[in-house]
Order: C-alpha cells, then sequence, then structure tokens
C-alpha cells in the first residue's frame, strides 16, 4: 500500500508559496515552453487543412492530415530513446527540446517557401507529417523537463500556466494566422510562425536545470523496459492505471457528444459555437489554472477529492438540460458550470501525473501517463454513441454521473479522504521468482478472455435498455442477442465487435504485464529524488 502522510491544515505558507511559484524562473520556463509546444498543434490540425482547401485540393488528401496526429497518439514509442541519451549540449531534457525547436524552425521556413506548382500539395502533407513529429519529440522533452525541474509546490501554478499558454499558441497558429493568410499570404504567415521559435530557444538555453539531477538509464534496454517494470511492480499498479483511466471517466463521456446534444435540443450553430468556443473555453482554461493553484493550497489529495466530486455531479446540469428543452440561459450556464469543474479535475490530476512520473525515466512514464490519461477521451465517442442510442439522452447523462464513481472508490485506496498529501513513491513490493513464457500466454489469455466477457455483457445490457425503451421486454431474447453480437451483420456490428476484441486484448496484455513485472525476479528501486 501507498504511505499516505496524515491529514493536516494548509500551511500557513501556502500563499506566500503560490507568489514565489508565479516568481520562479522554473515555473516560468516551463510554461513559457508550453506555448513552443501548442504552435505545431495548431498549425497542422487547423491551418493547413484550412490553406490547402484553399487552394482546391482534393478533400482526400486533405483527410490524409489526420494521420499526422499519429505522432503525438504514440510518441511513447521512441521516448525510451530520449531518456536513455543526451543531446551534447544544454543537458538531458534541455538538449531535445532545443534540436526540436530547430527542427520545427526549418520545417516551418520550407512551408513558407514552398510554391504553387503540381506537387504542392504533398509537399505540404510531408512536412505537416514531420513537424507532426518533430513536436511529438518536442512535448517528450518538455514534459520531461516539467517533471525534473519543478518543485511540489510549483507544480500546481505550472499546470495553470502551461494549459493557458499551450491553448494561446493553438489559438496563434491555428486561429489567427488563417486570418492573417487572408491579408497576407500564407507563405508569409508560415515564415512568421516559423520565426516563432526563435525566441523560444533562447528560453531553452536559458532555462534552469534541475537543482537534483537523476541518472539516466544506463542501457537502452533498461531505458525501454525498466520505465514500464517500475509501474507494474507498484504494489498497487493497477489501481492506479486504472484510477488514471478513470478519474476524468464522467467528463469524457458527457463531454464526447456534446455537439450533437445541443443540436437535438435544438440549439443554433451560434448557440453551440458560443457555448463550446467561449463560454465552455474560457471555463475550462480558467478552471484549469483556478484547479492547479489550489492543489498547493489545499493540497492534492483534498483537491482531488473536491474537484472529483464537483466534476462528476456538474452533470446534473446537463440532465435538467435534456428535460427543459430549448433554454439558453440555462444552457450557458450549465456548460459553464462543467467546463470549470472539469477544468479543476484536470489541473489537479496534471499534478497528479508529475508527481506519479519518476524522474530518471520522466520521459517514457509521463508518455505512458499521459498516453493512459486520454485513452478513455478517445474512446467516450464510440461508447457513448452506442449508450445514447440504446437509452435516450437523460438516461445517459445520469450513467455519466455513475460511471465516474468508481474513479473516486479508487482515489480512496491511495489518498483516503482527509489526507492532505499522498505519498505515491512508494517501496518496491516483494519480486516472485520469474514465470515460463507458457505461464505467462496463459494468463495474458485468461485476462483477455475475462475482458471480452466483460465487453460482451455490456453490449448485451445495452441492447437490453435498447429494448425496454423502444419494445416489450418479452421480446428480448439474451441468447439472440448474444448471437448478433458476435455474428455481426452491418457496419455498425462489425465495429462493436472490433471494439470488444480490442478490449479483450489490452486486458490479456495489461494481465501479461503485470504477471511480468511481479514475477520479474529483478526489482527498480525507487527514485529517492521523486515526489
Amino acid at each position: 500500500m501507498a504511505d499516505v502522510r496524515p491529514a493536516q491544515k494548509s500551511p500557513p505558507g501556502a500563499l506566500q508559496s503560490i507568489a514565489r511559484s508565479m516568481t520562479s524562473w522554473r515555473t516560468a520556463a516551463v510554461s513559457l515552453l508550453s506555448f513552443s509546444s501548442g504552435l505545431p498543434f495548431g498549425l497542422v490540425l487547423i491551418a493547413i487543412p484550412d490553406w490547402l482547401r484553399t487552394l482546391g485540393v482534393d478533400i482526400r488528401i486533405i483527410g490524409l492530415i489526420t494521420l499526422a496526429q499519429a505522432p503525438w497518439t504514440f510518441k511513447i514509442l521512441w521516448s525510451p530513446l530520449m531518456d536513455r541519451y543526451a543531446a551534447p549540449w544544454l543537458g538531458r531534457r534541455r538538449g531535445w527540446a532545443a534540436i526540436t525547436q530547430v527542427m520545427l524552425c526549418a520545417f516551418g521556413l520550407g512551408l513558407a517557401g514552398v510554391g504553387a506548382h503540381p506537387d504542392t500539395p504533398w509537399v505540404i502533407v510531408a512536412l505537416a507529417l514531420a513537424i507532426a513529429f518533430a513536436s511529438a519529440s518536442q512535448d517528450i522533452a518538455v514534459d520531461a523537463y516539467a517533471v525534473d525541474v519543478l518543485r511540489p509546490e510549483e507544480q500546481g501554478v505550472a499546470v495553470g500556466a502551461r494549459t493557458a499558454l499551450y491553448r494561446a499558441a493553438m489559438y496563434v497558429s491555428g486561429g489567427l494566422s488563417i486570418t492573417l493568410a487572408a491579408q497576407v499570404s500564407w507563405p508569409l504567415v508560415n515564415f512568421g510562425l516559423a520565426l516563432l521559435y526563435v525566441p523560444m530557444l533562447a528560453i531553452t538555453w536559458k532555462a534552469p536545470e534541475p537543482e537534483i539531477r537523476a541518472p539516466a538509464p544506463k542501457s537502452l534496454r533498461e531505458a525501454v523496459w525498466y520505465p514500464f517494470l517500475e509501474v507494474f511492480q507498484r504494489s498497487r499498479a493497477l489501481e492506479i492505471l486504472a484510477f488514471v483511466a478513470s478519474y476524468k471517466l464522467a467528463d469524457n463521456l458527457a463531454g464526447a457528444l456534446l455537439r450533437p446534444f445541443l443540436i437535438d435540443m435544438g440549439y443554433s450553430a451560434f448557440d453551440r459555437g458560443v457555448a463550446l468556443a467561449t463560454v465552455g473555453l474560457a471555463a475550462t482554461l480558467g478552471g484549469t489554472f483556478i484547479g492547479g493553484m489550489l492543489t498547493t493550497v489545499l493540497g492534492l489529495g483534498h483537491s482531488l477529492w473536491v474537484f472529483g466530486v464537483l466534476q462528476i455531479f456538474s452533470n446534473v446540469g446537463y440532465i435538467v438540460l435534456a428535460q427543459s428543452g430549448l433554454n439558453r440561459p440555462l444552457m450557458y450556464g450549465a456548460m459553464a458550470f462543467e467546463s470549470l469543474t472539469q477544468g479543476m479535475g484536470t489541473g489537479a490530476f496534471a499534478v497528479l501525473l508529475l508527481r506519479l512520473t519518476q524522474k530518471r525515466f520522466s520521459a517514457t512514464q509521463y508518455a505512458l501517463f499521459s498516453s493512459l490519461f486520454g485513452l478513455p477521451r478517445l474512446l467516450a465517442g464510440p461508447a457513448s454513441g452506442f449508450v445514447v442510442d440504446a437509452v435516450g439522452w437523460r438516461v445517459f447523462f445520469w450513467l455519466t454521473i455513475a460511471a465516474g464513481l468508481p474513479g473516486l472508490a479508487l482515489l480512496h485506496r491511495f489518498a483516503p479522504l482527509g489526507v492532505r498529501e499522498p505519498t505515491l513513491q512508494e517501496d518496491i513490493p516483494k519480486i516472485l521468482p520469474g514465470l515460463s513464457t507458457a505461464a505467462l500466454v496463459v494468463r495474458g489469455l485468461g485476462g483477455g478472455m475475462a475482458g471480452m466477457l466483460v465487453a460482451v455483457s455490456t453490449v448485451v445490457s445495452l441492447s437490453w435498455l435498447r429494448a425496454m425503451k423502444t419494445t416489450s421486454l418479452g421480446e428480448f431474447c439474451v441468447l439472440e442477442a448474444l448471437i448478433e453480437t458476435v455474428h455481426p451483420s452491418g457496419i455498425g456490428a462489425w465495429l462493436q465487435l472490433t471494439g470488444i476484441v480490442v478490449f479483450g486484448a489490452m486486458s490479456g496484455l495489461v494481465t501479461a504485464a503485470l504477471s511480468a513485472a511481479r514475477r520479474t525476479g529483478h526489482a527498480v528501486e525507487a527514485d529517492p529524488n521523486s515526489d
């Protein structure tokens, strides 16, 4: 079990800590580098598709730009290389950040030099993919730098500032750039965006090194294997990973289909734009900043509890909205409150991710935790669609509240009520003798079958709820529902079966990985310098 510190009152210096954090060069450097992270994201996913369409490029080619999201999704694959190897200058993290910023500047200048010839669209697509790879690599370095350099009392303020500056950079490269391109030209706009990396490079050069430098992995094998081994060897590894995936589940489910929900409720495009892009965005940014700072005042444990409860029950506003029909003041109020609490929960949770990560493997472990954190958001859309189809909007939002409760139950396991600051780094449990390959395969298959059983049961339950809504329950047959699930007859049914298989495969892999880590015969020592 993870050790926890006894409950205590907020230290008298909490506000002074916030004030010092706001004037800290460490906080400023980490925050400003997040602006550098946001610039390429907005350019690749917002501005470049707009630019290509204005050139009259085939929509099928523009659709290929979505592939540029792949480096951000799979950055964990090369993050161990950035843990193991350091650039010859500026230290282990800043060196990689500087290299990627030079690459981003060069690729941006390449975009500025693209001419109007037949191959231009493909050149732009290729440069977009290169920018995405360099940007994902920069994110690895900057996130690891934040883990390494920030003091615990600085993390809350830094999280809020990082989010705000990241969004601001996305607005500059993904919104303002489109407006300016209409007045001047895309080559000139891209030239200006490329030059923005020059001051970012200066910030990287002047940014401070960590006060305590954790040793790098001694080999590539250590860099690849040990970060995962250390996580799975923790005494409550599955509970921690499940908590990371489930703490924001209620928000992820509710937010996945907000646009279709507002359309079904009869709100105009103007209303939806104001609610989502103005009220919602402002409330989310404000909530993230407030949530991050309040972790210093309330403590991380208290903050996770308070914001966790608020973000779950803020979905009640959508339940009321689903019953009341068209009501603009209620809609704006519900959206603002849900976005504010969602941002507060995100702020506290981002601090948690920083503290869960060991500094020896900060590049790989932070990429692992952030990918796991983003996985429910990726899966929420398909799952939400099936649930809404089965039960309708009002019941769906009630179910999102229920879906958030397991996250609070898991929170209680390592941060009980009344604990201000849980100690998240722990001693490694006793390591048992290793398992044979055959034994690992058997355990993996068992975990996979259990996962598929859970997924099939969920699908059949949704079919039952759909029958309860549309037909007589006497007409529902469990056996027929099972047969329809395993013998799909349409695209939607095939996607559903694919989801079941993927969930089972993931369950099996996690089961096998946990067994292998606990029975590897070798314990990865905890980093004494981690928080």
